[in-house]
């Protein structure tokens, strides 16, 4: 088992990134948080690593975290759920939320996330709920009952599941306002309001 690997960040794309490792470069699938936390290339990086081994199929796939790495290998563990899969959920939220938001089973949420359907989330909420621990519990909570409307509602107007759930966690907690106004209060968020 490879768990981490250090070297030269060679190359980087939208979902990848190569590493010089000794005399060999290296070719891993990453998610979005952790291209975000990487220097530009020509620097040395520092790794965790899942290799993972099917059939025809050998891949390694690099995370910033060691929570980015355990949140993975708890979700392809769920049936049906691969590793592109599990990096799209690892890519629209950070860990913690992602942990949150499987552990509270906001389906609304996760559905959002391209390739996560209700069955699919509910299936994510349904294995994975008791095994988050820790990590579930450090992610912020969410705004509360219909902050999952206002995120669902903000997605159909064009914004990515992580921009919404941060637009609505700025709501005030508590408020009783119509879903509309939820939504022009959210929007604030983006400058649109």
């Amino acid at each position: 088992m490879i768990a981490a690997i250090e070297g030269v960040l060679e190359a980087r794309g939208p979902d990848w990134v190569q590493v010089r490792v000794g005399g060999l470069s290296l070719h891993l699938a990453v998610p979005t948080f952790t291209l975000e936390a990487l220097p530009s290339p020509g620097e040395r990086v520092r790794l965790r690593t899942h290799l993972y081994l099917r059939e025809e199929v050998i891949a390694l796939y690099g995370f910033a975290t060691s929570e980015e790495v355990a949140l993975f290998e708890l979700l392809i563990e769920v049936p049906r759920v691969g590793p592109k899969l599990a990096l799209a959920l690892l890519s629209a939220f950070r860990p913690e939320r992602l942990a949150q938001a499987i552990a509270s089973e906001e389906v609304a949420l996760l559905s959002q996330v391209p390739g996560v359907g209700k069955k699919t989330a509910s299936r994510l909420a349904l294995e994975l709920k008791d095994k988050l621990g820790p990590l579930a519990a450090a992610a912020p909570r969410p705004v509360g009952p219909g902050s999952a409307e206002v995120i669902a509602a903000l997605a159909a107007l064009g914004y990515t599941a992580t921009e919404a759930a941060q637009a609505a966690a700025r709501l005030p907690a508590g408020s009783d306002l119509p879903l509309e106004e939820k939504v022009r209060l959210a929007l604030r968020h983006f400058g649109g309001g």
